[in-house]
């Protein structure tokens, strides 16, 4: 997203990053405080709220029985969705998914398929009939940048806290841990002129010229890549990006999988 900010704010910001510094005393390529907290929807089979710096989202997972699609007949399904909402930013309008709101939905889905984050064949109930259909659903409520990143953890930590809710079907039996596979943590970077930043905060995206979210599994293989904004990353940048990615992604995993079997215990 970009925003018509003033050009002494411009300036300002643009100063600040050529002198290799951030409005807020981070390192180029250091990340805000991440605070995870899953099971905050009761009604959902699964939850988390995120709070990355001042992003505050939370994701909630809802599974009803529906029927496979007709290319992948032995496996469930799986979806994602995000909601922008006026009171997490002035940017945002009520009504159907806008452009953010769209995009932020396909690259947090993209990671979780293309990672195999959940083993889909283990939620077919009838081949070509039935199967479990996985909603993820990502609400924005307050937002100061990087929603790609607290949005895409979010979702993980709620695939992580959720349930298979069998036993609502009699003849399926016990509620079961939905079956997850992949650990994948989305990391996303900006260019702002010759700068790399990560975990950049909204006065930071309002100027950046570039955007590269790597997604990561415990691997340490990338699962997904999405580049946004018009500007570019060189070949060099783009390797720069994949290297840290891999680290700070393995730190964020890490808590991510913490919190998740305390939440448990």
């Amino acid at each position: 997203m970009k925003e018509i900010i003033s050009n002494i704010t411009k300036d300002y910001l643009n100063r600040l990053i050529k002198e290799g510094k951030r409005i807020d005393g981070r390192d180029m390529l250091e990340y805000r405080d991440l605070e995870i907290e899953p099971g905050t929807i009761g009604p959902a089979e699964g939850s988390a709220e995120i709070r990355l710096g001042d992003t505050h989202v939370i994701v909630g997972i809802k599974m009803e029985l529906g029927e496979p699609y007709p290319d992948t007949p032995d496996k469930g399904v799986l979806t994602t969705s995000a909601e922008l909402i006026p009171m997490a930013s002035p940017h945002y309008e009520s009504g159907p998914p806008g452009k953010d709101a769209t995009e932020l939905a396909r690259v947090v889905d993209r990671g979780i398929r293309e990672g195999e984050v959940v083993d889909t064949k283990d939620l077919c109930v009838e081949e070509g009939e039935k199967a479990w259909v996985i909603f993820i659903d990502i609400h924005v409520l307050d937002f100061d940048g990087n929603l790609m990143d607290a949005s895409g953890i979010g979702a993980m930590a709620a695939l992580l806290d959720a349930t298979v809710p069998a036993s609502e079907e009699e003849e399926l039996g016990d509620d079961y841990e939905l079956p997850i596979e992949h650990v994948v943590i989305p990391t996303t970077f900006t260019k702002i002129k010759d700068q790399i930043l990560l975990d950049s905060r909204l006065e930071e995206e309002k100027v950046a010229d570039a955007r590269l979210t790597v997604s990561t599994n415990e691997e340490g293989n990338i699962v997904a890549m999405q580049k946004g904004l018009s500007g570019v990353f060189s070949y060099e940048d783009t390797q720069e990006c994949i290297k840290r990615s891999k680290e700070i992604g393995e730190e964020l995993r890490q808590k991510v999988l913490d919190v998740s079997e305390k939440d448990k215990v």
